[in-house]
């Protein structure tokens, strides 16, 4: 569906095979390789976080623009902009990268939490996913999504994951 100026919308995450891809606010698994592809596939774009995971990380990843959607009016974090729904953070993505030509080939990245990307998956044009083989405990899970509105276009065995290139299928909406 793209973000309101057509910009592509990718969604990236590691799920594990039941689904979660955290517990108590971490990731439940160490796989600094799946680290690397992150970074490698975000950098240069719009990154779109939940508050939750922008704290978790800490700071504001280098190379990337990051847009935090929060609930939260008052929040504000240094190296960030602030959008309280995923509809304002697309606009607002479009609207960091219009005029920049360096920008010129940006997308919009998401990268979780849950609750962003439960309200991304109807824009998105792009699903990343590396599929985690195991089955940790965990209380945020990634959403489901009808495999048959989706086509795989490519897959990548990697040490510990498999990286897994979605696009949704022509003329199907919704998840």
């Amino acid at each position: 569906m793209t973000t309101p100026a057509g910009r592509k919308v990718t969604m990236v995450a590691a799920v594990a095979d039941n689904g979660v891809i955290g517990a108590d606010a971490n990731i439940p698994w160490h796989l600094p390789e799946d680290f690397a592809h992150f970074k490698a596939t975000t950098i240069g774009h719009v990154l779109v976080l939940g508050r939750t995971t922008h704290e978790g990380i800490g700071r504001p990843l280098p190379g990337r623009i990051t847009v935090v959607v929060t609930r939260n009016v008052d929040w504000r974090a240094d190296g960030v902009e602030v959008a309280h729904s995923l509809p304002e953070a697309l606009e607002l993505a479009d609207q960091l990268i219009a005029g920049r030509p360096e920008l010129a080939d940006a997308q919009v990245m998401i990268g979780g939490g849950a609750a962003v990307y439960d309200a991304a998956m109807p824009y998105a044009d792009e699903q990343v996913i590396s599929e985690v083989p195991m089955s940790p405990d965990g209380d945020t899970h990634y959403p489901e999504f009808s495999r048959t509105r989706w086509r795989e276009v490519r897959r990548e065995p990697r040490t510990g994951f498999t990286i897994v290139w979605w696009e949704r299928s022509f003329g199907c909406g919704g998840t």
